[in-house]
């Protein structure tokens, strides 16, 4: 090697061009090569030290640490003893000597270092690797260092990554625990001596006008007048070194608290020292005095003294996030709950200088001014909130002295008063998880339900009253229209969250207080309503038709709000119709008819009057509002489908003339709306409540209403134009239904089966009259544009086909019969259409979706004959061939049909009984000698998670096809072994399943698991002889390679346990046999490490200490591997 000096100026320059923005790729790569040998000379480290004391150049310095980073990860095993104590005493050294001097990211490194040497070699080899950071810390020059050394180790040893044993993370957690006291009792006097020093020196600030008034909450919160009294001091102001040294130490106990237990090591005068800091974060007014008091110009106090604040609640939440509190600890929980509120009492108490919602702003901004990542005290504060309701919450609320009632008034005064959306779904989010604590309350304990709503009856009726404010444009315009209604995130707009999110919370104090929810809810709804209903006097007619004679500025801005107000309220009551069905039907019938019948006259006026076609004086405003207005009238009635079917049963043999007028009304709303002129969201709006009326409610007389026959008339009239796809799907569907379905409350012999079989014929013949027409040119040859109009034809119909079988899949044998009796010509069709399209994968996937759904809903209903010739086409089209032109060369297209191949498959070999059986050796040969072999050795998870349901099916529902169980052999049990037959097959889907697991897809890997795991659990499939003889260990073996190798990690639990329920079928076998053999087959470890490995794996047998011993072995096994690529060449191992 040349001279260290030389070294260095050549590693210099070689880094400069490096990170030159001119260096090309090719030239970047040739140097990383050469820095990566010279790291991995014997000896290179020697280097690096003098790199490190004789440059100022930081990537050297990076890059000498980075190398020294690597020998003790990766290689410290092969260093001589006589390096490593050089190493282990000079980098501390070096470190105290440049630690004020090094930039911060250089001195973290190179503290990380030397933590790394403590987590290979303390407390043996060096003994003083603790010591020396407390005494770093105790040392008021090296405190600052000594807490980084401090916060660095516990990240590391705490929990570290995988690159040691089991047994040294036991033994590091365990020298680390027998620690924390002292550490804890370090951290508590730093942070108290700093407190107390400058609170002696802190100016006093003029007396506050409302510190009257927080007296009283806060004694009653804290129980003791002198603990308010502490908490009611001045904020003092510290320099800038004590902030920095402050916020190292709070860093430091955030970061112990989230793995140290609870315990009494964390002492009352702790938790007090850290709400102190606490309230740096919610205290606007230290901030101003700091300002007033002359600090030097430049310090960061704003930001930093607010940051203070953060990381004290960040610890409070680390504290707060653990679940499992032991009994000594509660009262500890207890006064924590009590100093936090008092900090929320601080943040919502109104002054007259600030309003709530300006000082919330002020605490929310100083995140934005330390960079976007910051993240604000209020929002950590929002997480202690809602980590106590979730977490806490039924542990505390029993305490007396805990007064949970004026803690809601606090946390509605901090929802409400959020500066940002976000902040404001997150409080929805807490409110929401306390409505859920007080419903599942109530349920189990029925007998105090109305001494627990009492309760809280107050506060819910005003949560109720402000949600329902905030989604209303008459109070709250500012804020709503700042919400986005145009962009999609996750199927919704922004604006459609915040009303989703509200709504939430308006149904579930519904479902605690509902008379009190509807009495809030009726008057808002109706008072809109009226402005809605009002607007037919301003409708004149012009020329061009009607129009709306609102044309003031400021009317048409109100009219928008009110519209857009209406619209929001119309989903409220909408959402809420589940609270007046089943038991309650009776109690809160007059209710429910009042809302219906508005809302029965609200969709006929806006469809009489075409409020959807009128002209306005804003229309790119105005028009849209009256749509949606509409469009959810719509919605808001369909959602009492349930409630008007259970009223038609109430009432179908008395006098059903008041529900017969709603049904019937409604019905006139809809009609005119089924048209291709009208815009498509009222259109589907109309066309969804037409098929509840029909599939729902299923009214006797809904046929003979002169409205529906209308549309019959619409949709079965060729020369008429066809609705949108969506809109004809739909109400194809609803005139089916209408004839299909039985009708309640009546007996069988009333139902008029045949006149509305007949009808339903005529309904279907005229629906598929095009489609039918095919057959006979199928198979000539067709031109571009000629097959274009069959594709739209077949398109078209089969959508509406599937859908209306669908409809009928789960109803009664009689409607099933009726439906397939008027599908079988086009079924018959669509089987001869099938070999002419077997090439346009477009066309093939819509017929397979229709087959499929035809198989699902109707295969009793086609028998057996014609299933058979249906399966043996599409076996005899699915050749070889066929299929890898479909899966290799038509993308997903292709793919897709082959997947809908094989779900008709797997509804084939699911049919109970003898009919389908014969068709099980061809399905089996399709499998594993057709599709199998050209998708095993794809990467690309199309087919594979399709074709393995079917093998599980078939062996699921199968099993005696492999397993002829005879009574004799389960009678004496032991004695007779079950006959095998079809062994071939069912080694063939075994293996398939095994290499499966060797492939990287790991969603494939999980099903695959499930699959092995539920037939063992049905059938005993791993007790079976031929798996346990041949392929249980393999399996086992496939297993542990695959968590040594870590390829899915994410499926460590499930796979621990397979191998559990794998190995139990024969642990004497697993242990004497297959363990030392999988020991001695494992390469890149010794003979020794062998031993200490199966040493360590005990005979346990119950599942918790096995799937421990096994990621125990894995994970020593890695270990051990990586310690040994660390050794040098030639290392004698003895």
């Amino acid at each position: 090697m040349a001279s260290e000096e030389a070294s260095l100026r050549a590693l210099e320059s070689l880094m400069t061009e490096f990170f030159h923005n001119c260096t090309t790729n090719e030239r970047k790569r040739e140097i990383e090569e050469l820095l990566n040998n010279f790291a991995q000379q014997i000896g290179a480290w020697r280097f690096c030290l003098y790199f490190l004391s004789s440059t100022r150049n930081d990537y050297v310095m990076m890059y000498s640490l980075t190398v020294f980073e690597n020998l003790i990860n990766k290689m410290w095993l092969g260093v001589p003893s006589q390096d490593k104590m050089e190493i282990r005493s000079c980098l501390p050294k070096l470190l105290l000597a440049h630690h004020k001097t090094l930039p911060y990211f250089i001195r973290n490194k190179l503290c990380k270092v030397i933590v790394d040497i403590g987590r290979q070699d303390w407390p043996m080899f060096y003994h003083d690797f603790f010591t020396n950071i407390l005494q770093l810390i105790q040392s008021p020059v090296t405190t600052p260092l000594g807490l980084i050394m401090l916060k660095t180790t516990s990240e590391e040893l705490a929990c570290p990554r995988e690159d040691l044993s089991v047994a040294r993370k036991e033994e590091l957690r365990k020298l680390l625990l027998e620690q924390v006291q002292t550490v804890l009792g370090l951290l508590t006097g730093i942070l108290e001596s700093i407190w107390d020093k400058h609170s002696a020196t802190a100016a006093t600030p003029p007396p506050s006008p409302t510190s009257g008034e927080s007296g009283d909450l806060l004694s009653s919160l804290l129980q003791s007048p002198s603990a308010a009294k502490l908490l009611n001091q001045p904020i003092p102001i510290l320099d800038t070194d004590s902030e920095y040294i402050c916020s190292l130490a709070l860093e430091c106990l955030a970061h112990l608290f989230s793995w140290i237990p609870l315990s009494t090591s964390i002492t009352p005068s702790l938790l007090t020292t850290i709400f102190h800091f606490a309230r740096f974060g919610c205290d606007t007014r230290a901030r101003k005095m700091s300002a007033v008091n002359g600090s030097s110009p430049g310090a960061p106090l704003g930001p930093e003294r607010g940051r203070l604040g953060v990381l004290a609640m960040a610890c409070i939440n680390e504290l707060m996030s653990k679940n499992c509190v032991p009994m000594e600890f509660e009262e500890y929980l207890l006064r924590m709950f009590q100093q936090t509120f008092y900090l929320l009492q601080k943040i919502t108490r109104e002054n007259n200088a600030h309003t709530v919602k300006s000082r919330l702003e002020e605490l929310d901004e100083r995140a934005l001014s330390q960079g976007s990542r910051a993240e604000s005290y209020i929002e950590k504060f929002t997480d202690f909130l809602r980590l106590f309701v979730s977490v806490h919450l039924r542990r505390i609320e029993s305490y007396s002295q805990f007064p949970v009632v004026e803690f809601l008034a606090l946390l509605f005064k901090y929802t409400f008063h959020q500066p940002t959306h976000e902040g404001y779904f997150s409080c929805l989010d807490i409110w929401t998880l306390f409505l859920d604590y007080l419903t599942s309350k109530i349920k189990s304990r029925l007998a105090d339900k109305e001494a627990v709503l009492n309760r809280y009856e107050d506060a819910l009726v005003l949560l109720l009253t402000e949600v329902l404010n905030r989604i209303q444009f008459r109070y709250n315009q500012a804020q709503l229209e700042e919400l986005d209604d145009e962009t999609l995130d996750d199927d919704q707009t922004e604006w459609q969250r915040y009303l989703r999110q509200s709504l939430e919370v308006v149904a579930k104090v519904m479902e605690l207080l509902p008379t009190h929810a509807f009495s809030t809810l009726f008057p808002v709804l109706q008072d809109n309503l009226e402005v809605y209903l009002g607007l037919q006097q301003f409708v004149v007619t012009s020329g061009t038709g009607h129009r709306l004679n609102i044309t003031a500025e400021n009317d048409c801005r109100r009219l928008h709000c009110s519209l857009r107000d209406l619209s929001s309220l119309l989903q409220a009551v909408g959402r809420l119709a589940e609270y007046f069905t089943g038991d309650v039907f009776a109690a809160r019938f007059n209710d429910a008819l009042t809302v219906v019948e508005r809302l029965v006259k609200v969709t006929l006026y806006g469809s009489q009057i075409k409020l959807y076609n009128i002209e306005t004086a804003v229309p790119s405003v105005l028009k849209p509002d009256l749509i949606d207005v509409h469009a959810q009238s719509l919605a808001a009635l369909q959602a009492y489908a349930h409630w008007l079917a259970q009223f038609y049963s109430e009432v179908h043999r008395q006098n059903p003339e008041q529900f017969i007028s709603l049904v019937s009304t409604a019905l006139e709303a809809i009609t005119p709306l089924i048209s291709s002129k009208v815009q498509e969201k009222l259109l589907l709006s109309a066309c969804h409540l037409l098929v509840s009326l029909a599939t729902t409610v299923r009214p006797v007389f809904l046929i003979s209403i002169p409205a529906v026959q209308k549309v019959f008339n619409r949709i079965t009239d060729t020369s008429a134009q066809r609705l949108p796809d969506k809109a004809q799907v739909l109400v194809c569907r609803a005139l089916s239904n209408v004839l299909l379905l039985p009708w309640p409350n009546l007996p069988e012999s009333e139902q008029q089966w045949a006149v509305r079989s007949t009808n339903h014929a005529s309904l279907v013949a005229a629906l598929t009259r095009d489609y039918r027409q095919l057959k006979a040119t199928a198979s000539l040859p067709q031109r571009k544009v000629q097959l274009e109009d069959t594709k739209v034809i077949i398109h078209q119909t089969l959508s509406v086909l599937e859908d209306i079988v669908e409809s009928v899949s789960g109803e009664s044998t009689k409607s099933r019969q009726i439906c397939y009796q008027s599908l079988q010509e086009s079924v018959q069709v669509s089987l001869a259409l099938f070999p002419a399209f077997i090439h346009q994968s477009d066309v093939t996937d819509e017929m397979l979706s229709f087959f499929l759904t035809l198989f699902q809903g109707l295969r009793v209903q086609m028998g057996v004959p014609f299933t058979e010739q249906i399966i043996q086409t599409f076996l005899n089209m699915f050749t070889r061939e066929q299929l890898a032109e479909s899966i290799l060369h038509e993308g997903s297209t292709g793919c897709r049909v082959v997947e809908k191949f094989l779900k008709i498959l797997q509804v084939v070999v699911q049919e109970p009984g003898q009919v389908f059986k014969p068709f099980l050796p061809s399905v089996i040969s399709l499998c594993m000698e057709q599709v199998y072999p050209i998708i095993a050795e794809r990467s690309s998870p199309d087919v594979k998670a399709e074709l393995f349901e079917l093998l599980f099916r078939v062996l699921h529902h199968n099993w005696r096809y492999f397993f002829k169980s005879s009574v004799l052999a389960s009678v004496q049990r032991g004695v007779a072994e079950e006959q095998m037959e079809n062994e071939a097959q069912f080694s063939a889907i075994m293996q398939a399943f095994g290499q499966s697991f060797l492939q990287p897809d790991i969603h494939l890997f999980k099903q695959n698991l499930f699959y092995l795991e539920t037939l063992n659990t049905k059938q005993k499939l791993y007790h079976k002889k031929i798996f346990r003889t041949t392929m249980l260990f393999q399996f086992v073996n496939v297993l542990l390679q695959v968590l040594v190798h870590k390829s899915h990690d994410l499926l460590q639990e499930e796979i621990g346990i397979a191998t559990y329920n794998m190995a139990s079928v024969d642990f004497d076998g697993f242990y004497s046999a297959f363990l030392p053999e999988f020991l001695a087959s494992c390469d890149g470890v010794d003979s020794n490490q062998k031993n200490v490995l199966g040493r360590n794996f005990k005979m346990d047998r119950d599942l918790p200490s096995f799937t421990q011993n096994v990621h125990r072995l894995v994970n020593d096994l890695r270990y051990y591997r990586l310690c040994n690529d660390s050794l040098p060449p030639g290392t004698v191992k003895l």
